[in-house]
């Protein structure tokens, strides 16, 4: 089952900063779409598949903060 959440990080300020985290989320199989000035990802994953936790350890291993 699909499931949708939006996640508060600290740390992204440019393309780069959304490059490296949708392509962080993607590799571990969900999706990811950055709002920068939000400061905001909103994912969008299968539970089954991966967990929020995983997906916010794979944005921490980027280098930012998920608060």
């Amino acid at each position: 089952m699909m499931q949708n959440a939006k996640l508060q990080v600290e740390g992204m300020s440019c393309g780069h900063c959304v490059n490296s985290i949708e392509g962080a989320v993607k590799q571990i199989g969900a999706s990811a779409k950055v709002d920068l000035a939000g400061k905001s990802v909103t994912v969008q994953f299968d539970e089954s598949k991966v967990t929020l936790d995983a997906i916010k350890e794979a944005i921490e291993d980027q280098g930012y903060d998920v608060v």
